[in-house]
Parts: C-alpha cells; structure tokens; sequence
C-alpha cells in the first residue's frame, strides 16, 4: 500500500465530489448548457481517475515496480491537466484552453498504458 496514492485518490475523490456538486447546485443556470457538460467531464474524468490512483496505491505494495508508481503518477498529472483544464474552460470561457486538455487525456493513455505492460 502506498500512502502517497492513497492521498491522491483520496484528495482527487473529496474535491471530485466537491465540484460536482458545485457543477449541479452552484452552476446551472450560470453556465451554458455545453459548458455545464465541459464541467461535468470534468468531474467525471477525474472521478474514475481518482479510483484508478486508489488502484494504484493497493497495488504497490504486491506487484511495486516502476511502471505502476509511474501510472499513478501519470493519472495524477491527468487530472490536473485534463480535468483542470476543462473547469478552466467552462468556468472562463476561455477557448485556448481546450488546447491544453489532449495533454491531460494522453497522460490518462499512458497511465493505462503503463499499467497493462506491469499486468503483463
């Protein structure tokens, strides 16, 4: 068990829950219906993403190895990333910053990645 991951998930989990309920309560009718749905991906992405790192820390102590730290770290980074910048976006409206979102969703494939070649 990693305690670092554990934290993660457990931090990604509570303001994942947090910015959801502040997506349906706080934002409906402020925000256009497509940039409610930009929030609401983003809320999703990061909560199965928060579940992912919770995978992640139960898994270091019996397999450990570098690939899945490494996809933990990947996931950790998507987040930020990815649903960062699309709450960014629907909370600005600022469009550049959807440029920014593939960053986030190529280090989520490479966090997924990471963890099938360590099941392999």
């Amino acid at each position: 068990m990693d305690r670092t991951f554990l934290f993660i998930a457990a931090l990604a989990g509570l303001t994942g829950v947090a910015l959801g309920a502040f997506g349906a309560h706080g934002l409906r009718g402020r925000l256009s219906p497509d940039m409610l749905a930009v929030f609401e991906t983003a809320v999703r992405y990061q909560m199965y993403h928060a579940l992912a790192i919770f995978g992640v820390g139960l898994l270091m102590a019996p397999m450990g190895g570098w690939l899945v730290k490494a996809g933990g770290w990947l996931f950790t980074a998507g987040i930020v990333i990815f649903s960062g910048s699309l709450y960014a976006l629907a909370l600005t409206g600022i469009s550049m910053l959807g440029a920014i979102t593939p960053i986030g969703g190529l280090a989520f494939l490479a966090g997924w990645a990471c963890l099938v070649i360590a099941a392999i």
